[in-house]
């Protein structure tokens, strides 16, 4: 005999149903910002823990939710000093989330490829799958698999380099060493840029063997994995790479050089930062701080120290940070690659787009010039309204802001002197500038409709 089930607990399963639906994100994008969110408000509890801070009273609100923020979005920016006032069980949870952050961003911003890819119509998806050079695009188990990899075995090579050095070097433990070892190669290769010591790393300024590795870590994460994977199948045939593969490494060389000599040549006499060093370790600051500024936070000498033409020089690096779907933050070295192409094609009169032999579709071109102007007027907005509740200059401000919004970490000094109100527009700009280029371009990308119809063409005056 069948029991019918009662008529109420059948309509309550139903509206439960209902309401999931109606609140399930539909959109990749939406998955992302909510395990994003998810991941920061869970450091944030675990963060508020007496046991997370070292005098054993807890962090306030603000703090636990701004070095969540910071550690998710693998940015760097801090209001407390992480060796003094969290325990280690706090920095763990900090590395943790560095981790998780770091991971979540390649793996999401690479599957968001995939899942682009498989909306798009047959022919796009041929197109793209020949421009890539990808074989089993849509193998969603070895992109994760191969990010696991890479992440892995670069954190750990760099992990035993500084292990040996902290114990031959400076003799430390080997207890010690290890954690000093694992904690900064992590927060390297995830471009998270926080460091074990109050002073960053200007301890270590001169050091080729803490500096160079370290860098080396930072660029090999900032590439992005699509670049990654495809140089470890066809690093012998050059020829054949993508056209991703090769803006991000072209990219990438003219600003670590242009970085290095900019840098390198602004602060050469400044007493208070390269001065006082002799002329290879100015070198050796300059390259590294280029690299760094590009991406991550760490620092070798003193940022509030440095002269303001270095601070904007600073700026205009961070804003296009490194190669997409990696760890590196910025609005990616892609997107102003495709606009510096725009900009010269005009320039010369052209109708067409070229670029290392292919033709950039015109999708892109707006895709490009929406992602960079959103970006302007979020940072140009933030810059005005901090400088309205805050005494401190336009050019630290901006400085703050970009850094934020690019998630590179690098600071004046001002950021744990914010306002409240401060704080909470920096952990914003982390927020949206980890994942609002992710999932902008792929919302643009996935929002592409065929047009039916055209409107007459007519131009008006400009310039």
């Amino acid at each position: 005999m069948q029991v019918e089930a009662p008529a109420v607990p059948r309509a309550l399963a139903a509206g439960f149903t209902r309401f999931v639906r109606a609140f399930a994100p539909r959109h990749p994008a939406q998955v992302i910002v909510l395990g994003f969110a998810g991941a920061i408000a869970a450091g944030t509890g675990l963060l508020l823990l007496p046991m997370a801070t070292a005098d054993g009273h807890g962090a306030t609100l603000l703090e636990a939710l701004f070095t969540a923020t910071s550690a998710v979005c693998v940015t760097g920016l801090i209001t407390v000093d992480t060796p003094v006032f969290w325990s280690g069980f706090g920095q763990v949870v900090i590395l943790a989330m560095i981790q998780i952050g770091g991971f979540g961003v390649m793996s999401f911003g690479t599957l968001l490829g995939v899942l682009t890819a498989r909306r798009l119509g047959l022919r796009s998806r041929i197109s793209a799958a020949a421009e890539t050079k990808s074989s089993g695009f849509g193998d969603v188990r070895r992109v994760l698999v191969g990010v696991l990899l890479i992440s892995l075995i670069v954190e750990a090579a760099l992990a035993l380099i500084l292990t040996m050095r902290f114990m031959a070097g400076y003799g430390y433990p080997l207890g010690e060493a290890i954690w000093q070892g694992v904690f900064h190669s992590i927060s390297s290769f995830n471009n998270a840029g926080f460091a074990l010591y109050s002073d960053s790393l200007m301890g270590f300024v001169g050091d080729p063997w803490i500096c160079l590795p370290i860098a080396a870590a930072v660029i090999i994460g900032g590439l992005g994995f699509p670049v990654l994977f495809e140089l470890g199948r066809q690093y012998r045939r050059p020829i054949h790479w993508s056209m991703n593969t090769k803006l991000v490494l072209v990219g990438s060389a003219v600003l670590l050089a242009g970085g290095t000599v900019f840098l390198t040549a602004v602060e050469w006499t400044n007493a208070a930062t390269l001065g006082g060093l002799h002329p290879a370790e100015r070198v050796l600051a300059g390259f590294f701080q280029s690299v760094i500024t590009r991406t991550a936070g760490f620092n070798s000498v003193d940022i509030a120290q440095m002269h303001p033409v270095s601070w904007l020089g600073m700026d205009i690096l961070m804003f296009i940070g490194g190669g997409p779907a990696g760890t590196a933050g910025g609005l990616k070295i892609t997107t102003f690659a495709v606009l510096f192409f725009i900009l010269s094609t005009e320039l010369q009169g052209g109708t067409a787009v070229n670029i290392f032999g292919k033709r950039l579709s015109r999708a892109v071109h707006r895709q490009a010039i929406t992602v960079v102007l959103l970006a302007i007027a979020l940072v140009t907005g933030s810059t005005m309204f901090l400088m309205l509740i805050t005494d401190f200059g336009q050019e630290r401000i901006l400085f703050e802001v970009i850094s934020a919004f690019a998630t590179v970490g690098l600071s004046t000094g001002i950021t744990a002197a914010m306002p409240p109100a401060g704080q909470l527009v920096l952990i914003f700009l982390m927020f949206v500038g980890r994942l609002g280029p992710v999932t902008l371009g792929a919302a643009l990308a996935l929002r592409e409709r065929p047009a039916l119809y055209e409107y007459p063409k007519e131009r008006p005056l400009i310039g």
